[in-house]
């Protein structure tokens, strides 16, 4: 009786217990493998790729926000960067362009979000530009609550004297063979929670040569160092029984004319791609066309951060491996009544909740204050309600079922 009762006791501590060493065991890898349109990335052979897609999926994705509206994003390097660290578009996260001029922290990035969640894990960045690091990320900045990268490789670009810059970039190739080898590395002896690889090589080749066999050797080689990564993980999960999330994109497309440009919002631009060992994907993932932002949502399910409500109302993305039932929203006023429609995927008779605020308080760390104006049968993919009584120059506006949160503004 004496044994049962202490065992009684001890059971939800041997719960806890548990539960966060399954949470500890989640680890992500993602990496950008630069200007890698879908129909290129299909020309070139990639048998790491091919064997990771195999194991888990691969879809064609897209970059750029939606055409024409207030999300519309450039198909440039570090705009698609920061949009899959925040899962928001530029109008939010505010890159956009290579220079990274003003970025607004207050969207915080997956590694912000993993660390506020659990203060003890580690993050890593592996890259050839220092950037990534020190300004998309914010490592050690005031704006980032002084986020610290637990290990990083990086900055090699600006070492002329190991890489000596040479006219054909050659020494880009050596860069992100040493990024990736210093990545497996670290990946197999540390094994950092949330982990980032960035390897430019592609993009280089892509403005020099456009649509060529160089461009496609340039990404087979690429393949290689994915592959050396891969591997890292492998083991990793064999031997030290962790959960990994691998998960491969690229942050733009190629012009249509010959490959060599990129930045505008054709759907050569726009069209990306992305790979994973995961083999539990949605049929969001499997049957639609996702973009770079819904890729933080998932690493968040993957890790099972927990989100603070106004920060999920932000993201403009959605999750790769939960349940979505709703994509697709979009709203506007006409004559003070509020008419929304979206698409419906829920195979239950799924309700959802509007709300609405008329502040963009967000974008200065504060939260907006947001009114319920009803609740709404999914099957019928509209919505329309009078809002006379909020008349204001901006809107945002969110839809919310039990598995997805859509957002939606209304700019004059």
């Amino acid at each position: 009786m004496k044994i049962f009762f202490f065992y009684f006791i001890l059971f939800p501590f041997v719960l806890i217990s548990q539960n966060m060493e399954s949470s500890h065991s989640k680890k992500v890898v993602f990496i950008i493998v630069d200007g890698i349109s879908f129909d290129q990335l299909k020309a070139a052979p990639t048998p790491n790729l091919d064997h990771i897609g195999f194991e888990g999926g691969f879809t064609e994705a897209s970059v750029g926000g939606i055409v024409d509206t207030y999300s519309e994003t450039p198909t440039v390097s570090a705009v698609g960067y920061n949009s899959l660290l925040t899962g928001t578009w530029a109008n939010k996260h505010n890159v956009y362009g290579n220079g990274i001029k003003n970025p607004n922290y207050n969207y915080p990035s997956i590694f912000r979000l993993y660390k506020d969640y659990n203060p003890k894990g580690t993050i890593a960045v592996f890259s050839s530009w220092l950037d990534n690091r020190t300004k998309l990320v914010g490592d050690g900045l005031k704006q980032t609550n002084e986020i610290k990268v637990d290990y990083s490789f990086d900055g090699l670009e600006h070492d002329s004297i190991n890489y000596p810059h040479d006219k054909k970039r050659n020494f880009m190739k050596l860069i992100d063979l040493n990024v990736a080898i210093n990545a497996s590395e670290t990946i197999l002896k540390e094994g950092p929670d949330v982990s980032w690889v960035y390897l430019e090589f592609t993009d280089d080749m892509g403005h020099a040569y456009g649509d060529s066999p160089w461009f496609n050797a340039a990404i087979t080689f690429e393949d290689d160092l994915i592959g050396k990564i891969y591997e890292s993980v492998e083991k990793r999960q064999k031997e030290n029984n962790e959960d990994w999330m691998f998960v491969v994109t690229t942050d733009h497309g190629r012009s249509a004319k010959n490959g060599k440009g990129h930045g505008g919002q054709t759907l050569r631009e726009r069209s990306t791609w992305i790979v994973t060992n995961l083999k539990n994907t949605n049929t969001y993932f499997k049957e639609q066309t996702p973009s770079i932002v819904d890729i933080l949502p998932t690493m968040i399910d993957f890790l099972h951060i927990e989100v603070p409500q106004n920060t999920k109302r932000e993201f403009d993305g959605v999750s790769l491996i939960s349940p979505v039932d709703i994509t697709n929203l979009k709203a506007n006023i006409k004559k003070n009544k509020l008419v929304l429609t979206w698409e419906n995927h829920s195979a239950k008779k799924g309700k959802a909740k509007i709300h609405i605020s008329t502040t963009n308080l967000f974008k200065t760390g504060k939260e907006d204050k947001y009114t319920l104006l009803g609740e709404v049968d999914l099957s019928k993919e509209t919505y329309k309600t009078s809002i006379k009584n909020l008349k204001s120059g901006f809107y945002k506006v969110t839809l919310e079922s039990q598995n997805t949160t859509l957002n939606y503004w209304i700019t004059k």
